[in-house]
């Protein structure tokens, strides 16, 4: 794809590529202890799931779920979620994000790139951080409502990590009208999870690498960027 494409996208991950660290759990503690901090009385348990995990007796996506219903219980308001979300969006653009890659996006935003932003992290608050971040899409992990709108502890759809997150990204250009094969499309991560996305993009950039994305980035001749 060349400069002169109909479209231009610059696609981020959030967690580790933008955010100094990763964001589920420092959400979920705080707002738990925000919400219910009875239920931190139930990190122990939380910690098991962790090692669960660790063990490959549960994936990523019902560790997610299960740490979800410890901490914050089965549901959860809607208007409750989206200040919890905003309170932590404030203290992660605050003091938790690479200098480097505020510049980056500033400088793609300039060149007149799409900002969007695609992360295994669930919509209900990362949403909240990208538009602090001035960007024009999220595509992440979503979650069932219950008829009154109260968010829930159950995934909808698929969790927005590795192979899924292109199939998502995918489907948002299908939902949007763009045609891949006129979009120059940039694509930032930190970990080896999001191959398939670098493999697919026209610029794909390892951001401070995993050791096994690092690895990767040096065979296929990806840039490496320092942020």
């Amino acid at each position: 794809m060349t400069e002169e494409a109909a479209h231009r996208l610059a696609i981020y991950d959030m967690d580790k590529t933008i955010t100094v660290a990763p964001t589920w759990t420092r959400f979920l503690i705080g707002a738990t202890r925000a919400h219910a901090p009875w239920r931190l009385a139930l990190l122990p348990l939380a910690g098991l799931a962790i090692g669960g995990y660790g063990l490959r007796l549960i994936n990523r996506a019902r560790l997610k779920q299960v740490t979800q219903r410890l901490l914050l219980g089965g549901s959860i308001a809607r208007r409750d979620a989206d200040i919890l979300a905003v309170r932590f969006a404030d203290r992660v653009v605050a003091d938790g994000l690479f200098a480097g890659a505020r510049a980056r996006i500033e400088a793609d935003r300039a060149a007149g790139y799409r900002l969007v932003m695609a992360t295994a992290s669930y919509d209900f608050y990362v949403t909240a951080i990208a538009q602090r971040l001035s960007f024009d899409a999220v595509i992440a992990t979503g979650s069932r409502l219950t008829e009154d709108g109260r968010v829930r502890a159950v995934i909808d759809g698929e969790n927005c990590y590795g192979p899924a997150k292109l199939r998502m990204i995918q489907s948002w250009l299908a939902v949007q009208g763009i045609d891949r094969s006129e979009t120059q499309i940039r694509f930032y991560s930190d970990h080896v999870s999001d191959a398939p996305t670098l493999d697919w993009a026209d610029e794909p950039f390892a951001v401070h690498p995993s050791p096994a994305l690092r690895a990767l980035a040096i065979i296929r001749g990806w840039p490496i960027l320092d942020w």
